[in-house]
């Protein structure tokens, strides 16, 4: 699996094998591929301020757990499958439900900024358009939110969703229709990227 990481291609496999083999300096070319992800996931699924703690843990807990790496899986939704265990530690050990407006902030500040030569219009919509659909997946049960952070705001594909989560692609179609309709009722105008999905092969 070759991941792009500041312009190189990344061969995960070669790496996580340098690494395995006692080169644990290696590693750091996984983790800097992946932070982006990894912190807009931790801040998408409610870790809020401490999305940066949490990536740390999720990268250190990935680390000691790389002998139980499957080789030829892909080790990004791997990855993001733990931190989203740590998020869901760190959320129920502080014991404080984030404010959403709190989710919202630390959210926008993990996305890539909006280009400068962006239409100042454009950008607005797309930041107001961001807000409400964060506002409705707070409405959602976890694993419908789950689905459609990971499909959607974290644009990975169907198998690696299911990676991430543990479920079957099966599960992984059949609940992001169920939450893809119950967010078309929150939000009328709601279009995922890549729409329709649910016809695609496989």
């Amino acid at each position: 699996m070759r991941t792009r990481e500041g312009g190189r291609i990344v061969d995960e496999a070669a790496v996580i094998a340098r690494v395995r083999a006692g080169e644990p300096e290696a590693y750091a070319q996984l983790v800097r591929a992946h932070t982006g992800i990894a912190l807009r996931a931790a801040a998408a699924l409610g870790a809020g301020a401490d999305a940066e703690d949490v990536v740390q843990q999720a990268f250190v807990k990935a680390y000691c757990s790389l002998g139980r790496f499957k080789d030829g899986s892909a080790f990004k939704p791997w990855l993001l499958a733990i931190v989203a265990n740590e998020t869901r530690n760190t959320v129920r050990t502080a014991a404080r439900q984030r404010t959403l407006a709190g989710r919202e902030a630390a959210f926008a500040e993990a996305e890539p900024l909006i280009p400068e030569s962006a239409d100042p219009a454009v950008a607005a919509l797309e930041i107001e358009r961001r807000a409400a659909l964060q506002a409705a997946l707070e409405k959602l049960s976890e694993e419908h939110r789950l689905v459609v952070t990971y499909r959607y705001l974290l644009e990975m594909d169907e198998s690696e969703t299911a990676q991430a989560l543990g479920w079957p692609r099966g599960t992984v179609k059949s609940r992001l229709n169920r939450a893809l309709r119950k967010l078309g009722r929150l939000l009328p105008d709601f279009q995922p990227r890549g729409g329709g999905d649910e016809h695609e092969a496989g």
